[in-house]
């Protein structure tokens, strides 16, 4: 703090202060819904829990695991998520690359038909006719190759190449590397906070995804991924809280939609959670080199 005057020091204050409450805001939720999921769930029909349980309690978990079907619908989403993304990252730097190229002449047209997707959705009737003319019903490339490629991730990722300078392509192509060489041996290594950051896009949008498998793999059960079931899970407890006279399940008078609810969004978030620190750095480091580079 030396060298600092009042004024500085009023502000850095106001400015730590600002982030605090700002924190708090962000992280509250999450916190609260932690606590409910421990919680008795008859017992937060109480209200009154904020940061911790009042009667703790994982009779909200153990409802959900107990499903038979649980894990093979966890293998199967953390197949389909490391399988998509890995497709989706490798397919969004080729594209983004070949149109990030002055010399490719099809650079502008393609770049405009990619932005007028942004504002142009056929809608569901058509996508569904196309996945059933593909022949992709009930089949696992249907999580895959629909989503392969965000025009989004793409400008993403074709501004973040327009920065580099020319100069690192032309003198690995004077030094004879092909194209391929060159993004994979010049472009990626420099490009990895731009990389890292539509990395988790790609990863968030395949775990947290049940729609298609909801419309495309239900006549499949080994398809099944794992919010499908966690939502079949939830509408069970719905359904047996709404008949508690002549409740399916013993465990249907010992807890509520709200307390399952809960559990559930803790355990599809806290990988994404586990993930998120590993990539943190690069976010940063790549918001510097864009500032420095504007």
């Amino acid at each position: 703090m030396k060298g600092t005057t009042w004024g500085d020091r009023l502000f850095d204050g106001f400015n730590y202060t600002l982030l605090a409450i700002l924190g708090f805001i962000t992280i509250y939720p999450f916190i609260n819904l932690f606590a409910i999921s421990l919680n008795d769930a008859l017992d937060s029909l109480r209200g009154g829990i904020y940061f911790l349980p009042r009667k703790f309690s994982l009779l909200n978990y153990q409802i959900i695991f107990e499903q038979g079907d649980l894990l093979r619908a966890t293998i199967m989403s953390v197949t389909r998520t490391v399988v998509g993304t890995v497709c989706g990252v490798l397919a969004t730097v080729m594209v983004s690359y070949t149109l990030s190229r002055k010399e490719f002449v099809l650079r502008k047209p393609l770049n405009l038909i990619l932005v007028f997707t942004l504002f142009i959705n056929a809608g569901l009737l058509p996508s569904y006719m196309l996945i059933v003319n593909l022949n992709l019903m009930n089949n696992f490339a249907v999580y895959i190759l629909p989503l392969l490629i965000s025009a989004y991730n793409i400008i993403i990722v074709r501004s973040y190449f327009e920065q580099i300078p020319d100069g690192m392509v032309e003198s690995a192509k004077i030094d004879g590397a092909s194209d391929y060489q060159i993004l994979f041996r010049v472009i990626i290594p420099v490009s990895m906070p731009v990389i890292a950051t539509i990395t988790l896009f790609i990863a968030v949008m395949h775990w947290n995804s049940w729609f298609d498998n909801y419309l495309y793999t239900s006549g499949n059960k080994e398809l099944n991924l794992l919010q499908l079931e966690l939502m079949k899970i939830l509408l069970t407890s719905v359904n047996e809280v709404a008949n508690s006279s002549n409740p399916t399940n013993s465990d249907a008078l010992k807890t509520n939609p709200d307390a399952i609810r809960a559990a559930m969004t803790i355990i599809v978030t806290m990988p994404i959670l586990f993930v998120y620190p590993f990539l943190q750095r690069y976010f940063v480091k790549g918001i510097m080199v864009a500032s420095m580079k504007e």
